[in-house]
């Protein structure tokens, strides 16, 4: 019975020193040297990709946003957002691009109430930009899978061109250039499709209304 016992107190003594070497290797060595590694090589990237503009965080590359008109009501929470039209516009989110609150809507594309949607956003998009609704790309209609993404098709941004112009005072080609300097290609050449960062464009259209 001693014994077994002993043997006993052996193997959870053991254990016990296991967990604690395991604890301090994966739970605090191993996460200070990623952190290290990360903050060394890759700090913007470690710190959620935030955007400054004269030093003030102003968003993030990764997080889309809202750029909407300021509330009629501001103490009315029912009132429906309104998109300024000075702006560029992201895509639909279900969330009102609130990260903590991800997710699409969860509804089959055969959903009635999806189709149904769509097809407003479509007229809406179509209307608000002063095109065919033909010309109106589907990110346009319908949000992404995280409901934050922070990039639209460069189809989307171009159907913007005209209004974006005309709110601003500025030509179609100049704004068009724009568009066409933020384009990013697909990443490694092959992986995704072209996009815009919604953000970023519309910083250098705020820097080319002050110049």
């Amino acid at each position: 019975m001693n014994k077994s016992v002993s043997n006993t107190g052996r193997l959870l003594g053991a254990a016990l020193r296991m967990l604690l070497v395991l604890t301090v290797v994966t739970g605090i060595l191993y996460p200070l040297a990623v952190t290290g590694i990360a903050q060394a090589l890759f700090h913007d990237k470690a710190n959620g990709s935030l955007v400054k503009v004269e030093g003030k965080e102003v968003g993030s590359e990764l997080i889309g946003q809202s750029w909407d008109l300021p509330k009629q009501n501001p103490e009315d929470e029912n009132e429906a957002a309104r998109p300024d039209p000075k702006w560029f516009q992201p895509r639909p989110s279900n969330s009102g691009y609130d990260p903590l609150a991800t997710g699409s809507s969860q509804l089959g594309a055969s959903d009635p109430r999806l189709v149904e949607a769509v097809k407003d956003a479509k007229k809406q998009a179509a209307e608000f930009n002063g095109v065919p609704a033909s010309e109106v790309p589907k990110d346009a209609v319908t949000g992404s899978a995280s409901a934050i993404d922070p990039h639209v098709s460069p189809e989307y941004a171009q159907i913007q061109v005209k209004r974006v112009a005309k709110e601003n005072g500025l030509t179609e080609q100049q704004v068009a250039k724009l568009v066409e300097d933020n384009t990013q290609g697909r990443t490694v050449g092959f992986l995704g499709e072209p996009h815009v960062n919604v953000l970023k464009l519309n910083l250098a259209l705020k820097a080319l209304t002050k110049s």
